[in-house]
């Protein structure tokens, strides 16, 4: 039989993977996991009919207590808030292999999910992304299924508009964005042009710490121009890295030895339609320290436009 440690181990990732779902924030998510654990240590495991129900349903409560308290001060956030990126794929610096085969990890997607209510959205995860009965819901919610029932029928119905609306290949999504990376590197502003859409859109987080738009950039060429001027301005000091980014292959952009930026990218399989730039320092530091040193699995357009593949990349799903 598993001990209380074997079963925690066992089962972290998954913890992990519901409360940074739910908060955004990979930071926050160890915390309650954290927290998790502790209670665990405490609990008679050995009586629990099912070790796992009890592990998420602790994880999600202490989640949305969480989440209520980083909604107040979410709201005082300078400029738009965006979730803490993380680097997904087959690197051993992968946070606990957070990605589930069949979960939406997308910074679209969870920035989307912060339209709703802290219990709203624990009852949608659970039931929409980790495929968890109406039963188990309302017991974790402390709710009867009906009222978990129209929580979610209403969640679905607030977010139908805005979800990612496009289904693309990671193959297709791949193809695009290294040929946009190409451009992007040779400054070839008609290319990058002709690759996004004429209603993309670019939302930025500098949380106050460094400059960002205050709010959402409209218009493919005018994201493009925006992207093919800070080329030029330090053309001599850009390095672009493609790294699988929340589960997408995303930009990971430098000037000099310095991480600028975080972007990930929403594509309809042709065009690019969406770009999240994540630029606060501090949602940027695991990444900083897991890409100390170029690794391999990842493309490198440097500021002359050479390319070099380390080797192919790995993980984009």
């Amino acid at each position: 039989m598993e001990g209380a440690t074997d079963i925690f181990v066992r089962l972290r990732p998954r913890l992990l993977g519901v409360a940074y779902r739910m908060l955004g924030s990979l930071a926050e998510a160890e915390d309650v996991v954290q927290d998790v654990w502790l209670g665990w240590n405490d609990a008679e495991y050995s009586q629990l009919a099912d070790p796992e129900a009890w592990l998420v349903t602790a994880t999600t409560r202490r989640s949305i207590d969480r989440l209520r308290l980083a909604r107040t001060d979410r709201e005082h956030y300078v400029g738009i808030w965006l979730p803490e990126p993380v680097l997904t794929g087959e690197s051993p610096a992968t946070p606990e292999q957070l990605q589930e085969a069949s979960s939406d990890l997308s910074i679209a997607f969870l920035t989307v999910l912060e339209r709703l209510a802290p219990e709203a959205r624990a009852a949608f995860l659970l039931r929409e992304v980790l495929d968890t009965d109406y039963d188990e819901i309302a017991r974790t919610l402390d709710k009867s299924e009906a009222a978990c029932r129209q929580i979610v029928h209403r969640a679905r119905s607030q977010l139908r508009e805005e979800r990612p609306r496009y289904v693309v290949s990671a193959e297709d999504h791949q193809r695009l964005m290294r040929r946009f990376a190409q451009a992007w590197s040779d400054a070839d502003l008609p290319a990058m042009k002709a690759m996004m859409a004429e209603s993309a859109t670019l939302v930025g987080d500098g949380g106050g710490i460094v400059t960002s738009f205050p709010k959402p950039m409209v218009g493919g060429e005018r994201i493009a121009q925006l992207l093919f001027a800070c080329t030029l301005r330090r053309k001599h000091e850009l390095r672009l890295e493609l790294a699988s980014i929340n589960g997408r292959l995303g930009v990971l952009r430098y000037f000099g030895d310095v991480l600028e930026s975080a972007q990930s990218y929403e594509t309809d399989g042709e065009r690019i339609v969406q770009i999240h730039v994540q630029r606060n320092p501090e949602k940027l530091r695991r990444i900083s320290a897991q890409q100390a040193s170029i690794p391999t699995g990842v493309d490198v357009y440097s500021s002359n436009g050479a390319f070099n593949r380390t080797s192919t990349i790995e993980g984009a799903r």
